[in-house]
């Protein structure tokens, strides 16, 4: 079995997006999923081109809270100062740690990138397919993939089967691809963001993983 190229999938959604367009209409909306503003910068720049889009920051595996809060402080700064070209609003989701440790239970002790991760991919995806089907949007999907750290396959496997529950498209991607990350880190020199060096849960902190 060939292994899916989400850099082409996406590519063939967005030529669809751009030749829908021609005749002036509205862009489709795009509810994103935003881990930090590192992350995002890039994913920003890259599909504000072709969707109204909302930054859903819901991350409620990040610790401890005056990290969430300076996450947060920076996506929310990142999006006031860059130009881009659709609208961009930003939503803050609930901070509730509890809801992230209930979901990894038994889980503590498994390596960065394993069990605990899917689960902790699953729950904060499963909140942006619930707001996106709330809120009416045409798309979702996440900033994750962007990291080299974070496996594209797994995330994409997880939007799309909520997509299928809760009824939103979910717009598969591999945002490392084409320089995606080097352009991110670019983006984060040029606009001063805070880059931390944990992935953000406790168990990150513990292992002390590379800069995501």
């Amino acid at each position: 079995m060939n292994k899916r190229n989400y850099q082409k999938e996406l590519d063939r959604v967005l030529g669809t997006i751009q030749d829908g367009r021609e005749d002036g209409g509205a862009p489709p909306r795009l509810l994103l999923h935003a881990c930090c503003a590192p992350c995002s910068s890039y994913v920003l720049e890259y599909l504000s081109a072709y969707f109204s889009i909302t930054v859903l920051f819901y991350n409620p595996n990040i610790y401890p809270p005056q990290e969430y809060g300076k996450r947060v402080a920076e996506e929310r700064r990142l999006i006031g100062e860059m130009p881009l070209g659709n609208t961009v609003h930003l939503v803050e989701g609930t901070y509730q740690p509890e809801d992230f440790y209930e979901a990894v239970k038994g889980l503590e002790k498994e390596p960065e990138g394993g069990a605990r991760c899917r689960e902790c991919f699953h729950l904060r995806l499963k909140e942006a397919a619930r707001c996106a089907k709330a809120g009416g949007f045409d798309y979702f999907t996440t900033s994750l993939t962007i990291s080299p750290l974070k496996n594209a396959e797994v995330l994409n496997e997880i939007g799309e089967e909520l997509g299928r529950e809760y009824g939103v498209a979910y717009l598969n991607s591999d945002f490392k691809k084409r320089d995606g990350y080097k352009r991110s880190i670019q983006l984060s020199e040029q606009y001063g963001l805070y880059r931390q060096n944990y992935c953000g849960c406790v168990f990150s902190m513990r292992d002390q993983s590379a800069p995501v």
